[in-house]
């Protein structure tokens, strides 16, 4: 199956660059659709033109993003040597009210 999702331009780069090889996200109900094997085709929110293409290798569920944080490596998630990561980053993204009601997933990908 593939799936489409937006990304903004640095998450989108890194991924590109191969630094970043966990996507996070709610698990809502169109998460919920993901499976190991599907692929994942992101466009970048900044520039439609650009795409790539990805398939999910792994599927990590967690109860909120606290939980994420203290059990996936940080620099798989998009963050660089030295940044401070912190699961209130994901707050700007989604609220701890939807991040209870759905749980939360790290989609582990690699590029095709």
């Amino acid at each position: 199956m593939t799936h489409n999702m937006k990304l903004r331009r640095e998450p989108f780069d890194k991924i590109a660059r191969g630094e970043k090889t966990i996507e996070l996200r709610l698990l809502d109900e169109k998460r919920r659709t993901i499976s190991t094997g599907d692929t994942i085709v992101f466009t970048c929110a900044d520039d439609a033109g650009c795409s790539l293409h990805t398939r999910v290798v792994a599927l990590h569920v967690f109860a909120d993003f606290d939980e994420l944080y203290r059990n996936l490596p940080h620099d798989k998630c998009g963050y660089s040597y030295g940044d401070v990561a912190s699961h209130h980053d994901m707050e700007q993204y989604y609220s701890l009210d939807e991040q209870a009601r759905y749980g939360v997933i790290g989609i582990e990908l690699e590029l095709l």
